[in-house]
């Protein structure tokens, strides 16, 4: 039983590393000789664990099946040795973490670095797109969302919020005549980030709150892209804080009706519920939260 466990820890590393020649260097082993135990593995279940090519590795069902259950095993032996070691002071491991690219521009860049340092036998992988990213299905440890979100079977934590505002270049303002109530925007053309709604919830100072349709030929999956087309006057839109500032200052953007407020962003990180690196994964959450 202790060299089958042996086994499919060696397994759940090529999965991991996504190569043989990868687990071995994780795993201070030949690449021949993770290969051989991958290889009894398979003929001792009787079952394909790994397809094989030149250029990568996939797995079967089978095999799916098995980094599955490989992954809880995994993370309950590393918790309970965190649990007794003297070493869980020093955490080490490899953390994957996505976040949306506008975050790059934003103080949790800061935060990312201070985690980086107070740790630094942690090894963090960021990858920074504005493409929603599957947690699990692209093998990340955490994500970091931007939004509101949907129920899901996703552990979640809210770690902050980015404030918004409504902005427009001073040419399309100038086209258009002067609101004064975010109805009149209805007739404005709006430049739409894709994976937010079509309508836009204001609130006056009096609490009020209000949600404006507009008109829209012009949608984007990129926060900086729509700061790049408001600029060049396509229209309306809402833009993280730090991007709208940048307009101000250099004189690119207008504040639209700036006694009316935009929904902030929430932030949170997001994590499966029964983490590969359960305590690595942990402390990064609470960390992002202000726990450190």
């Amino acid at each position: 039983m202790i060299d089958k466990l042996r086994s499919i820890a060696v397994f759940a590393t090529v999965v991991d590393q996504g190569s043989f020649r990868a687990a071995a260097l994780s795993l201070c082993l030949a690449p021949s000789r993770v290969s051989e135990v991958v290889s009894q593995l398979e003929r001792d279940l009787g079952v394909t664990l790994l397809y094989r090519s030149t250029r990568q590795l996939s797995l079967t069902n089978e095999g799916r099946q098995l980094n599955d259950a490989a992954k809880v095993m995994l993370g309950a032996v590393e918790t309970g040795l965190d649990a007794i070691s003297p070493l869980s002071k020093e955490p080490s491991g490899v953390l994957r973490v996505a976040a949306p690219a506008f975050v790059t521009q934003t103080d949790l860049m800061e935060t990312f670095a201070r985690f980086a340092h107070a740790y630094p036998k942690v090894d963090l992988e960021f990858h920074f797109s504005d493409r929603p990213s599957d947690v699990i299905g692209d093998g990340f440890d955490v994500a970091i969302r931007a939004g509101w979100l949907d129920d899901s079977d996703l552990m979640v934590r809210t770690i902050g919020h980015v404030d918004r505002f409504l902005v427009a270049s001073p040419s399309y303002f100038a086209s258009m005549p002067v609101p004064k109530m975010p109805s009149d925007l209805e007739n404005w053309q709006w430049v739409r980030f894709i994976m937010r709604p079509d309508q836009t919830e204001m609130t006056s100072k009096g609490g009020d709150v209000v949600k404006v349709h507009g008109k829209s030929s012009v949608s984007v999956n990129s926060a900086s892209a729509l700061f790049e087309f408001a600029v060049r006057g396509l229209g309306l839109t809402a833009i993280p804080e730090h991007l709208a500032c940048r307009g101000f200052e250099r004189g690119e953007l207008v504040h639209v009706l700036p006694e009316w407020n935009l929904k902030p962003l929430g932030l949170h990180a997001v994590w499966p519920n029964q983490s590969r690196r359960e305590n690595i994964t942990s402390l990064f959450v609470r960390f992002l939260a202000g726990e450190s």
